[in-house]
């Protein structure tokens, strides 16, 4: 399809993947780009004569290009969930891809630096929208794609400065083009910090909402995301692809590519092979510091992942690198500097900064590469981890290699895993480190039986279970749990990183032949989460468990994250009182939430479910818990001698500059039966059930001390009927 915005002029444009970016809008990159392989003239018609500009900015940052692909698939599918007429879809969708083609113009030590940017820096980074514009007028024909790229920066309230328009001014375009553009920055990691979990990311989003986004807009936003966005990506493929193939151009076409020598293949592979599997950290730097190559082993030991750092400076910031006296280290003194310097191998002894603020000491190799005229092209880099402790991950990989196989898969049976699991999460909970659950279950699995015979089931099983351990890093567990159901236990891995292995298994897998089913392909859901405070294993795994079942009403073949993770709120003292009035009160704290009483609302069936809650009763803005005080399950209720009563009365707050309202839950938890003997490891347990509820509902502590009945802060609060809420969501559920 031509889009009327650009003068057409033609143009080849050959769209390369990009190696393991993930998409956190639910489409994978690598989905699209085969799409975009099938005929190179996609962006060129879509582009036209501006494809150039597109092609240049994946030279100047292929970071850059992949989000704006990213951002372009979801505000696509979000406009067609809209129903928005097609004219407006092809405007907003050729402004996504290319809404950030100004960074053209900003610096590389700016563009790529790994830091805080300096005030200066920060500066040259906000005129990039305006260059953006300039870049694309000469060659925009309609000026509705010029006001999307322009206005997509400005701030719904127009308290940003540079911006001239507010509220809805800005037009619809724009201001769905800085949601998605906040939400999938949000949700991909960066070099400088770990991605968020979808569910966080909304809450950001309703945070800002009124000040930077439009309120109605970021609900509707959130109510597409709990839907079943993948068909509206879908949509946007095939729209792309069956609209292309009117506009054939016999001349544009895919250069020929010799192809490697047979020769080279072996070498090529085992080369690739050493590399993804070996402990010690790996990184390819060309001679003007700039990474293109980050291997498992960095990964591991840095806790930064390859999609995030390749294509980034390799400098001393980027690892907070430092002396083994602690002294940070300069470029001067760098190791890699000196080799592409002076062409000659260096070696330090260096202590790095892991993504969670761990310190590690490791060796640095930096081995100089040189062509057949001696020209340098770059540094290998090797990490090396020379830590006096073993690390938890290498106690895990000792715990995974004494577990007992499931005889048919030979990987973990449930058992062991449930042994291993409860350490993992004992462990990672008291040193909060991050800790990811992928809960996989290969879809119409009694069809494979029912036609093909149990025993090409079995070898199906056996399949998945090798793809999935070939799959993992050292440390990990895969177990096999019951029937066609695999997990897999991540130890130092958040989540957003567990839902980029999930969705490389899921690719791998779909298009894996299986010979015992006659060459055909099987496919697999997924259900990703992370460890979060006041969780126990069972908790963890049941909400693992529900992402995988939202996976399979989505229509299979998807991975779907559910929890927001250990750093979703942090754990504040809560009020204790010993000597309140009301007798049996444990914990009591007013908590507060960026989200809306009916999300917020939804965030408790989540614990209810995952925590096996029992409710008491729902009344008006009042609910009622039953909260086992031992911290697991038990098999009946009449076994919960001593539980603990939870009780949530919810409010709404309505905030300035017509926002949508933010929610305040008043939380008290209480004995069921006064056992004075028990009351410190009751008050314990209570604390926990509270970091449980905060990072259920993404809330935060509210005051220092909760209102009274004539305190202004509940002047202004006004009761939540969650009774209708709860039966709604009941029936949605």
């Amino acid at each position: 399809m031509n889009c009327p915005s650009f003068s057409q002029s033609p143009s080849a444009l050959a769209p390369a993947a990009v190696p393991g970016v993930e998409s956190p809008s639910g489409v994978p990159p690598q989905e699209l780009m085969r799409w975009l392989e099938r005929d190179n003239q996609l962006l060129q018609v879509r582009l036209g004569i501006a494809s150039s500009l597109f092609l240049a900015l994946r030279c100047k940052s292929s970071h850059t290009a992949s989000h704006s692909l990213r951002v372009t698939m979801l505000t696509g599918a979000w406009a067609a969930a809209l129903g928005l007429p097609e004219e407006q879809r092809d405007r907003l969708e050729v402004a996504s891809l290319l809404h950030d083609i100004g960074k053209i113009g900003v610096p590389d030590h700016i563009l790529l630096k790994p830091g805080p940017l300096s005030p200066d820096e920060a500066q040259v980074m906000e005129q990039y929208r305006l260059l953006g514009t300039e870049i694309l007028r000469p060659s925009c024909k309609v000026p509705e794609v010029l006001d999307i790229v322009h206005h997509c920066a400005a701030w719904y309230d127009g308290s940003r400065t540079g911006w001239e328009l507010r509220g809805d001014a800005i037009p619809l375009g724009a201001r769905m083009l800085a949601i998605a553009d906040a939400y999938d920055a949000m949700t991909t990691e960066q070099v400088y910090r770990p991605a968020m979990s979808p569910e966080m990311a909304l809450a950001e989003l309703y945070r800002c909402s009124g000040r930077q986004f439009d309120p109605s807009l970021v609900r509707e936003f959130a109510h597409f995301q709990a839907k079943n966005p993948q068909q509206y990506h879908r949509q946007v493929l095939r729209r792309w692809v069956a609209e292309l193939a009117e506009h054939q151009a016999a001349m544009w076409g895919p250069a020929e590519c010799s192809p490697v020598p047979k020769a080279d293949r072996p070498w090529a592979a085992f080369c690739k092979r050493h590399l993804e599997t070996t402990r010690t950290g790996v990184i390819f730097v060309d001679r003007f510091l700039k990474i293109f190559y980050w291997n498992p082993g960095a990964e591991r030991l840095t806790g930064i992942s390859a999609d995030s750092a390749e294509d980034r400076l390799f400098v001393p910031e980027l690892l907070h690198l430092r002396d083994e006296d602690g002294t940070a280290i300069r470029e001067a003194d760098f190791p890699v500097q000196q080799a592409i310097a002076r062409a000659e191998q260096r070696y330090r002894r260096v202590i790095l900064r892991t993504r969670c603020g761990r310190d590690l000491v490791v060796d640095m190799h930096a081995a100089p590469v040189l062509d057949s005229q001696g020209v340098l092209q770059g540094v290998v880099v090797s990490l090396s981890d020379v830590s006096p402790e073993l690390s938890l991950v290498a106690r895990c990989q000792s715990l995974y290699e004494m577990a007992t196989r499931d005889p048919l898969t030979q990987v973990a049976n449930r058992a062991e895993f449930d042994r291993v699991h409860a350490l993992f999460v004992k462990a990672h909970l008291e040193r909060r480190l991050p800790c990811s659950l992928i809960l996989a279950d290969l879809d119409h699995f009694k069809q494979i039986n029912d036609t093909y015979g149990h025993q090409a089931g079995d070898e199906v099983l056996k399949s998945f279970a090798k793809l999935l351990k070939s799959s993992c890093r050292a440390g990990d567990v895969v177990a096999r749990y019951g029937g066609e159901e695999f997990v897999i236990l991540c130890p130092d891995c958040d989540q957003a990183a567990a839902a980029r292995r999930a969705e490389h298994i899921r690719r791998t897998l779909a298009q894996m032949p299986q010979a015992s089913l006659g060459g055909k392909a099987c496919t697999a859901s997924f259900g990703v989460t992370e460890l979060q405070p006041g969780d126990s294993p069972q908790s963890m795994l049941a909400r693992a468990d529900r992402a995988l079942y939202k996976a399979k009403e989505a229509g299979r073949n998807v991975v779907v994250q559910l929890g927001s993770g250990l750093g979703a709120c942090q754990d504040v003292p809560s009020q204790t009182h010993d000597h309140h009035p009301q007798q049996g009160l444990l914990v009591q704290q007013w908590l507060a939430t960026p989200v809306p009483p009916a999300v917020a609302v939804q965030k408790l069936r989540g614990f209810v479910a995952d925590h096996r809650v029992k409710v008491l009763g729902v009344h008006e803005n009042r609910a009622e818990l039953l909260v086992d005080s031992s911290g697991g399950f038990l098999r009946r209720w009449s076994d919960r001698r001593n539980s603990l009563v939870v009780e949530l009365s919810f409010f709404q707050c309505p905030q300035d500059h017509g926002t949508a309202s933010s929610t305040q839950v008043k939380v008290q938890i209480l004995q069921r039966r006064l056992r004075n003997r028990r009351r410190q490891e009751l008050q314990e347990r209570a604390r926990q059930v509270l970091a449980a509820l905060k990072a259920y509902l993404m809330a935060g502590q509210a005051g220092q001390e909760a209102p009274g009945p004539q305190d202004p802060h509940t002047s202004q609060l006004q009761p939540v009927a969650i009774d209708r809420l709860w039966e709604t969501s009941t029936k949605e559920n």
